[in-house]
């Protein structure tokens, strides 16, 4: 009763995709008498310079088959599909012989060992080498295989690299407890390349329908159908929820080419699983984090759009502090990041990149959320002279201000009230930027009130 798992079978170019790989496996499982009890699409690293644009692997839970001939299967049908011809491309498989008739999420009793659990969680925020997971994959007894030309060698040099993302699919079960739902059709083979034909006004009015259960599905704003990619592959549609039935049933209303098979998948996708606890000061490169600052100057609006903004650890006495970015195709984002002012108090989510600079070492935040937890609300302001409401002038360093024309008289500045175009709370950016494994605001579990994009 084995777990399958693939992983690196697609290429940028030449399409592909690692899901329509995993379905045609699990088809000739079934073909072959084994039950597919379930289809995990586990989202990794989103910081993985290796990645295509998603950076998942597929692990199948089956049953009525042994692992040997399932291992066999699935290695003869990567062969068979994966974008072996692309250099890039290192596919890997990894079979696990564990017992899946239970419940694998369960706290409790899981079939996965916890090394393979412990790597999955890795996998997610670290960068990890394919030597790792062979190590991992030997010492918990699984089958693993590199796939292609000579083991598929990626633009690294490095064999079945694949192995990596396989063996964390493996693992997921045991390291993420938020699990959502993607449906997704797949078209024609061969008409991938070619302009996908899809009826927009009924995937609008569908995701007006099922909304918030199932989400990021269009950008209202842009008037993207963000569920319909545009890589050149086999997808038609992706439609992403927290119900496998609403799912289904906004894939069905949607209109267009011929869907020539589908599959619905367990995910850790918008689940902020990638985001760990950090401080400003202490954050690796190419990971996910959650971190607490205040703004420590004005928000900076750069060449090609990109918005910057300093944020300081709070209470740091090194002088800690951390750029926060968002770039351009985050578009109306980057208005809440130009409304905030030097000390208001902020929560930052988002990947953490390092860049050695001439001048020293940069640290930046790409943004992918935010909360606002404390804004300033006044600001020094020279007086009013109360008798005829003219600003005042200095009356002399250390002297107070003065009213030219009435004499009156003012010891120091005013606080006046600022007029602030951002509130408290949780914003976000639109679903034409969000990642995959990044939360939407609209499923809740937020410490602070939610601003949702839609």
């Amino acid at each position: 009763m084995p777990i399958v798992a693939v992983d690196d079978t697609d290429s940028r170019e030449r399409g592909m995709c690692t899901t329509y790989v995993a379905t045609r496996i699990a088809e000739r499982l079934a073909d072959g008498g084994a039950r597919v009890r379930r289809r995990l699409l586990v989202r990794l690293n989103p910081a993985v310079k290796h990645k295509t644009r998603g950076n998942a692997a597929v692990a199948l839970h089956v049953s009525g088959v042994d692992a040997g001939a399932a291992a066999e299967t699935a290695v003869k049908t990567v062969e068979e599909f994966a974008a072996v011809a692309d250099p890039r491309t290192a596919p890997g498989v990894v079979v696990a012989d564990r017992p899946v008739d239970g419940d694998p999420f369960a706290p409790t009793g899981s079939p996965v060992p916890e090394a393979a659990a412990a790597f999955a969680g890795r996998a997610l925020r670290e960068r990890l080498t394919v030597e790792e997971a062979v190590a991992v994959a030997d010492a918990c007894g699984f089958r693993h295989a590199a796939v292609g030309s000579a083991g598929g060698p990626g633009d690294d040099g490095v064999a079945g690299r694949g192995r990596i993302g396989a063996l964390a699919a493996v693992g997921a079960p045991a390291a993420f407890d938020d699990w959502t739902v993607e449906r997704i059709g797949y078209r024609e083979l061969d008409r991938c390349g070619t302009r996908r034909t899809v009826d927009a006004a009924s995937v609008f009015a569908a995701a007006e329908e099922a909304y918030p259960t199932v989400w990021d599905t269009v950008d209202r704003e842009t008037g993207d159908a963000v569920c319909v990619p545009n890589a050149p592959g086999p997808v038609l549609y992706g439609i992403r929820g927290d119900d496998a039935e609403a799912c289904r049933e906004v894939a069905a209303a949607i209109d267009g080419e011929r869907v020539d098979r589908a599959a619905t998948f367990l995910t850790n996708q918008g689940t902020d699983a990638h985001l760990a606890s950090g401080r400003i000061g202490d954050l690796r490169d190419g990971a996910g984090y959650r971190v607490a600052g205040v703004v420590a100057g004005a928000p900076e609006t750069r060449r090609g759009g990109r918005v910057n903004v300093e944020v300081a650890r709070d209470g740091s006495a090194d002088g800690s502090t951390l750029r926060a970015v968002a770039f351009a195709p985050t578009g109306r984002f980057r208005d809440r990041v130009r409304a905030l002012r030097p000390g208001d108090r902020v929560t930052l989510c988002g990947e953490h990149e390092v860049r050695e600079r001439d001048d020293g070492r940069e640290s930046t935040l790409k943004l992918e959320k935010l909360a606002v937890r404390d804004l300033v609300r006044t600001t020094a302001a020279v007086p009013t002279c109360p008798d005829c409401g003219r600003s005042m002038s200095s009356a002399g360093r250390g002297q107070g201000y003065r009213c030219r024309d009435c004499g009156t008289a003012a010891p120091g500045k005013t606080e006046r009230d600022l007029d602030r175009e951002i509130e408290i709370g949780w914003y976000e950016v639109p679903p034409s930027a969000r990642r995959h494994v990044a939360k939407p605001l609209i499923r809740g579990g937020f410490d602070a009130p939610t601003h949702p994009e839609r």
